[in-house]
């Protein structure tokens, strides 16, 4: 177990405390308060990982969420976790990472020989490389390029944990925990506003806590405590720490992923691992802070250069040290603290190196004004640097670390999320929020451009009190804290030109300065194209650290200033999401929960057997003691049916209330037939049009009541057909008195078909309502009562051709009523039919579905043309009256029996005539639907047919090119079975 060789005393971990933990195997040992990255660097690990396209290794470079290079698994089996930023990654007791893209170890990454031909690999070879010889593509490049692709790996087992999904709901969404974040979430929350303080990080106050100055007259890291404790006693205040919000949506919405247990090694029983958050805000304060740059330079991706920032938090917060030597490169004020804060930790800095000429003095090392860093020396860690002073000369540098600050860039990532673009500051030299933030979304703080202390407090809580006065809640202005507010100072240094090696930009990436140049020498000047040329700022990191010098370095090359360049803009999420908190609790049996019907229960005791339809778990057939296939007891069920009665479950048909004094004119105008007129106590087969004319779904309208429509919909369409009638209601006729609601869940309905269904029926419904056919014919509908009381619907309507009902109850009764039904009708014989047998029958009877509703044909190919009513405007109605959907020859719907009986049609089959070659030039129709059907003793089907109505007799090939095989089928009417229609009005 290596010895804590980096660690200094102080700092906010607890020091009484250790926790193991293993890295590539090795143990070390950290402390509560630590993350992996302080804690392997308190243990003298720099080495931390492998670059994405050269395998160069890398170290730590940030202290955040920013972190380009220090990317690990954690943990093992289903909960192992690719790509987790070891500066984020909270260390508990027997926490265990694993360094990744790299073979067969870190220290020895064999790939890491696709440095020695990166002369090769620069910006853009994969788009002109691999092109010669053509074979050689599919066999051999791709392999080879798949194989080294991605970051990290995944497992293939489940994962085990929990994720959850939630709602949120406040007057003020404070984004960030730093000073300006707890002192807008302090002065709204004494006003009394409902308020959110969420922040990405376990320990809240963000820079408060990395730096050593005062705020309050106390130390900063316990004013933000005292800030913390306050809050977190407010009812109206919820604290959200280990929360990152990741993106700004529409109507003040943000999304933002809490990390519940992902700082233990396993959830408590019950607990989530992470919550997705759904924030409804009514206004929105972005604190989110800023980020150090670095400054490009001759071999700057060695393990042990970092930022200042992040050396100075790692020392103030972690009490730990980069290395007993470091120096400091910088183009600002902001390098120089992190050399004294380190000097006063007892670290040795062996030199600052500023690039400014009157750079202020630092007490303690030497400074080396006007100068640069033109290379660096290590192999697998930095050993010194390089300087060029301002008189020329060169001078190594020894130092195992190096602290870099080019200069801090705000977090305006959130404020781009609805295609806001950021302003330049020439001050900060850095793009700053712009004018076109979200709706309700305000900035302060270091992400506003306040880059001091007192200027974030000051601007935090300024940005709350406006919030809140434009929801009309009064805030008094606080007293500030005492905090510095020294201003920023600081001279734009992007790279530095001079140097033997690369000068590396995008340290994930691998994209350098030269790989920028090239992107210029091919014309690939606009920042998107440069963006996806060199894939700068496309890294797990977003350019967080990159983008700007790549940025400077293009306008350095085409003359033009930095905003004059422009920038990219960023896009949801802020931080990468893992794909359990995306999906919550939707895996498994709840990715695609199963809607069952009422009379489930009962077909499970039957023994029926089931499908999935759509959503819906729907009893196929029901086999009989004797059936050893399941042809036999489809075939059972549908001869049983049409000699006596059966009864179908047909509650999954999409059932709409529509209710209005204008509910009649509604529906004339979303069928294509005319419903203006029909009476109250009559039902309507409908069809409906998509806007381009094309049939999408069909079923029926029963009018109960002057004012009130019962609309059916097919299964398939019941959610789709539902969403339009809205969108038809809400945008299109916003004007007209009716109300929708959807009742497909809330009536148990069934089919009861057969020449003794009127009977069956006479049994259950209550004395007083007269089924006979005078009195309530063909396509009738009412409200009754059945079983001494219990209200119910009953429709004439036939799916079958048969005499047939369908009768709808309260779903609470749905599995009484089966079995109601049942008993009733033990005495004709009855018999439960399942959806196969409701398939023959429709195709025996002709009767459109899914399979001929296919989304490509129209009312004249279904045989209905004659149903677009030409009295009146309907959507749909002027479209369908295309040439092209209109001509003679149009596909229309016939039906199909093989010229063999022993031979079977097979749907998806195209029709080809008697003699000729079978291609798609001679297509002459296909089939859409087949079954065998036990009444005609035969294989049927229905489909369409170029004029087929004119063409009945004609013997054609139904052709299965992908099978080879070939049917001779007869073109017959498409009603096979009672095509008078005697039957269903008997």
């Amino acid at each position: 177990m290596n010895k804590q060789i980096n660690r200094l005393n102080g700092g906010l971990i607890d020091h009484d405390q250790s926790l193991s933990f293993k890295f590539d195997g090795k143990r070390f040992q950290g402390h509560p308060g630590d993350t992996l990255a302080s804690a392997l660097l308190a243990n003298g690990v720099r080495l931390m990982g492998r670059s994405f396209k050269y395998h160069r290794p890398r170290g730590v470079l940030t202290s955040g969420s920013e972190e380009p290079n220090a990317l690990v698994e954690l943990r093992s089996g289903g909960r192992q976790e690719p790509n987790t930023r070891a500066t984020v990654a909270e260390l508990y007791d027997g926490l265990a990472a694993n360094s990744q893209n790299r073979w067969p170890s870190l220290e020895r990454d064999v790939l890491s020989i696709n440095d020695l031909f990166s002369n090769f690999l620069t910006a853009g070879f994969y788009y002109k490389t691999f092109m010669w010889p053509k074979a050689f593509w599919e066999k051999l490049y791709e392999p080879i390029i798949r194989n080294a692709a991605g970051l990290g790996s995944i497992t293939g087992e489940d994962d085990p944990d929990v994720y959850d999904k939630g709602f949120l709901h406040c007057d003020l969404l404070v984004i960030g925990a730093g000073p300006a974040g707890l002192m807008a979430a302090l002065t709204a929350g004494r006003a009394g506003a409902r308020v959110i303080l969420a922040d990405e990080d376990f320990v809240l106050g963000g820079r408060l806590n990395a730096e050593s100055i005062e705020v309050g007259g106390v130390a900063a890291s316990d004013w933000a405590a005292h800030a913390l404790a306050e809050l977190s006693a407010m009812d109206n205040v919820r604290v959200l720490p280990r929360t990152t919000v990741i993106g700004a949506f529409d109507h003040g919405i943000y999304g933002a992923v809490e990390r519940i247990a992902d700082h233990l090694p396993t959830p408590a029983s019950g607990q989530p691992r992470q919550i997705m958050w759904r924030i409804y805000s009514k206004r929105a304060l972005l604190c989110a802070g800023a980020t150090e740059r670095p400054i490009a330079f001759s071999n700057n991706d060695r393990p042990g250069i970092m930022l200042a920032g992040a050396m100075r938090a790692y020392a103030n917060r972690w009490a730990v040290r980069a290395h007993e030597q470091v120096a400091v490169f910088t183009n600002n004020d902001d390098g120089h603290r992190t050399a004294a804060d380190l000097i006063a930790k007892g670290v040795h800095v062996t030199a600052v190196i500023d690039t400014r000429a009157d750079a202020p003095s630092v007490d303690g090392t030497e400074l080396f004004a006007g100068a640069q860093v033109i290379g660096s020396k290590g192999r697998l860690g930095l050993n010194s640097v390089t300087i060029r002073t301002d008189k020329g000369f060169t001078r190594e540098i020894v130092c195992g670390g190096l602290a870099v600050s080019g200069g801090w860039n705000p977090n305006v990532h959130l404020t781009c999320h609805q295609r806001g673009r950021p302003k330049w500051d020439e001050g900060l030299a850095a793009f700053v929020p712009g004018d076109n933030l979200p709706v309700g979304m305000s900035v302060a703080g270091a992400a506003a451009g306040a880059m001091s202390t007192y200027g974030a407090l000051r601007t935090g809580a300024e940005g709350a009190i406006a919030a809140l006065s434009d929801l009309d809640i009064p805030a008094g202005a606080p007293e500030l804290p005492e905090a510095k507010d020294s201003p920023v100072k600081l001279r734009p240094f992007w790279h530095v030109s001079e140097g033997k090696g690369r000068a590396w930009i995008d340290l994930q990436n691998d994209v350098t300065v030269k790989d920028v140049k090239l992107a210029h020498q091919e014309n690939y000047v606009s920042v998107e194209h440069l963006k996806r040329y060199t894939t700068l700022g496309m890294a797990t990191d977003q350019g967080k650290t990159s983008n700007m010098a790549g940025l400077a370095v293009m306008a350095e090359l085409t003359g033009k200033s930095i905003p004059e360049t422009g920038t990219t803009i960023f896009r949801p999420p802020y931080t990468p999401v893992a794909m359990g908190a995306l999906a919550g609790r939707a895996v498994g049996k709840h990715f695609h929960p199963v809607r069952e019907t009422p009379s489930h229960k009962w077909a499970i005791e039957q023994g029926a057997v089931f499908t999935e339809v759509g959503d819906w778990l729907r009893a196929q057939w029901f086999p009989k003691e004797g059936e050893t296939h399941w042809r036999q007891s489809v075939d059972r069920e549908v001869l049983q049916t049409r000699a006596s009665v059966g009864v179908c479950d047909v509650t999954t048909l999409g059932k709409i209330d529509v209710q209005g004094a204008d509910a009649a004119e509604f529906l004339n105008k979303i069928y294509a037939n005319g419903f203006a007129k029909l009476a109250v106590g009559k039902v309507r087969y409908g069809l409906m049009l998509r806007e381009d004319g094309i049939a999408y779904d069909d079923g029926t309208a029963a009018r109960l009541a002057e004012d009130h429509f019962v609309v059916t919909t097919t299964t398939a369409n019941a959610v789709l057909v539902y969403r339009r009638m809205e969108f038809a209601r809400q945008c299109l006729w916003p004007d007209l008195d009716v109300q929708l609601i959807s009742t497909t869940e809330a009536w148990a309905q069934y089919a009861v078909a057969g020449p003794n269904s009127r009977k069956l029926l006479e049994k259950i419904v209550d004395a007083g309502f007269d089924l006979s056919n005078e009195a309530f014919p063909f396509m009738s509908c009412a409200e009754i009562t059945i079983c001494e009381g219990c209200r119910a619907r009953l429709f004439r309507i036939s799916f079958s051709g048969e005499l047939a009902y369908e009768i709808a109850v309260p779903t609470r009764y749905g599995d009484a009523m089966i079995r109601a039904l049942m008993e009733a009708g033990e005495e004709f014989d009855v018999v439960p039919y399942g959806t196969e047998a409701l398939g023959v029958m429709r195709i025996e009877k002709g009767h459109a579905a899914g399979n001929e509703l296919n989304g490509t044909t129209t009312a004249l190919n279904l045989g209905m043309g004659r149903i677009v009513s030409k009295k009146k405007d309907c959507i749909g109605n002027i479209m369908s009256e295309r040439e092209g959907l209109n001509q003679p020859d149009a596909l229309r719907l016939v039906g199909f029996k093989p010229v063999d009986p022993g031979q079977q049609v097979v749907a998806g089959g195209h029709l080809m005539k008697a003699d000729g070659p079978v291609d798609a030039a001679h297509d002459q129709g296909y089939v859409t639907s087949a079954a065998f059907s036990p009444v005609l003793q035969s294989s049927i089907g229905i489909g369409y047919l170029k004029d087929g109505a004119e063409r009945t007799g004609e013997v054609l090939r139904l052709a299965n090119p992908l099978e080879g095989t070939e049917v001779k089928v007869e073109v017959v009417s498409a009603h096979f079975v009672d095509p008078d229609g005697g039957r269903q009005r008997a």
